[in-house]
């Protein structure tokens, strides 16, 4: 593992990624490599909706191709497991424009 900016401070923590097609995919970086693609275990996909709360759809382990990603960003655990996502309403996020 050598060159993804600032990821190697982030293995073994959760961390949420945004994908370029707006999915937020949240787990436990478990490593990378230099073209920055992901190995995220205990992994879930959160999905967002105006309607109803926000789905967590479980992945598990699951790999994210460098070239899909927008942004990582870590989690804060503690205020994560305070937010009561059954009620959290939001527009789900639209794919990235490059």
């Amino acid at each position: 593992m050598s060159s993804g900016p600032g990821l190697e401070s982030l293995v073994d923590q959760t961390i949420s990624v945004i994908t370029n097609d707006g999915r937020n995919i949240v787990g436990v970086l478990k490593g990378f490599d230099q073209a920055t693609n992901i190995i995220l275990d205990e992994s879930h996909e959160r999905v967002y909706s105006t309607k109803e709360g926000v789905q967590q759809l479980v992945l598990g382990l699951y790999i994210i191709r460098g070239d899909n990603i927008s942004i990582v960003g870590e989690l804060d655990e503690e205020l994560d497991s305070a937010l009561d996502l059954s009620n959290l309403r939001a527009h789900p996020l639209k794919p990235v424009i490059h």
